[in-house]
């Protein structure tokens, strides 16, 4: 992640380390066991709840199998691997920032996110970061849960927000099975549930019980978590609250967060050609104000080149 300030970021995904058949099959036991505490997962180690209520366990409608010898294998190797990256930012004093993803295997990514966290967040330096995806209607309940749980910890818990990016899998899935979509009814509901979290996890910076990453492309949550940062004295220069957006994608509020002080990262998505378009697709999807937001940079580009032009011709540069 390229960063207009010194903080620099690893950001990872945990299909890359575990089967994603494994991940699913992980998550469906995850979820039996919400649904009925007496269960017990030989496998599972301390975590911080990753499950409530209100998130969409009809994904696991019966029980599922449990684990064979050599699944629980493979769990525990991929367990090693997140701690070893865990391990190595945590020497350089580098934030590592796990994406999120689909529905069905979000369980067990949230769950090897907690596991690192615990592992990894001590000495009141948050290194592992989990993702919150505000699309989702459980997504405040979810981290109110694992607020209190580091806190009771007392574990630095870091997090990232973003508004989520599987909007048409999540819906198509959910209308295949008859059931009511996971993803908030209006981009409204989104950007509320966004702005709620934000506001929420800016409270514990300011404690010091947290540290956040507020990924958005939106000019008013900018804004707004901006604004909010300043009036509960966070300071500027803090690196437990920082900003992301992609690069090339609302450069203006980049800029003006970072003007302001605020840590900024530009993150800069690097592959094949066949892995990253897809990547974009589903940011532009995440985006739904992303016209009106390269609009806004258009505007500011415009404004740019008058101001330039106006000093050339008047012999100031």
């Amino acid at each position: 992640m390229l960063c207009l300030c010194v903080q620099a970021s690893v950001c990872i995904k945990i299909t890359a380390l575990c089967p994603i058949a494994l991940l699913e099959k992980t998550s469906d036991l995850l979820r039996w066991q919400h649904k009925n505490p007496s269960v017990h997962l030989p496998w599972k180690q301390h975590a911080f709840p990753i499950l409530s209520d209100s998130s969409p366990l009809y994904l696991t409608p019966s029980e599922p199998a449990a684990l064979t010898a050599e699944e629980e294998h493979e769990l525990q190797l991929a367990h090693d691997r997140l701690l070893a990256v865990g391990a190595r930012c945590a020497e350089h004093d580098i934030p590592l920032l796990v994406d999120a993803e689909y529905a069905s295997v979000q369980p067990s990514i949230d769950y090897f996110t907690f596991v690192g966290a615990l592992a990894c967040n001590g000495g009141g330096r948050p290194i592992v970061h989990g993702t919150v995806q505000a699309y989702l209607r459980d997504a405040r309940d979810r981290l109110e849960a694992m607020v209190r749980a580091a806190e009771e910890e007392r574990v630095c818990l870091g997090v990232k927000i973003v508004r989520g990016a599987y909007l048409t899998r999540e819906a198509r899935l959910a209308e295949s099975l008859g059931v009511p979509s996971p993803i908030h009814g209006s981009i409204q509901d989104t950007h509320d549930c966004y702005n709620g979290c934000a506001a929420f996890l800016l409270e514990r910076v300011r404690r010091g019980s947290a540290s956040v990453m507020l990924a958005t492309h939106n000019v008013e949550s900018g804004q707004l978590a901006a604004a909010r940062a300043q009036e509960l004295g966070i300071g500027k220069g803090d690196r437990n609250l920082q900003f992301a957006q992609l690069m090339g994608m609302a450069d203006g509020l980049s800029l003006g967060l970072r003007n302001a002080g605020f840590q900024v990262s530009k993150y800069l998505p690097y592959g094949p050609v066949e892995h990253i378009i897809p990547y974009l697709i589903r940011r532009a999807e995440e985006n739904r104000g992303l016209l009106s937001a390269s609009a806004f940079d258009r505007q500011l580009l415009r404004k740019e080149l008058v101001r330039r032009f106006k000093n050339a011709v008047m012999g100031r540069e």
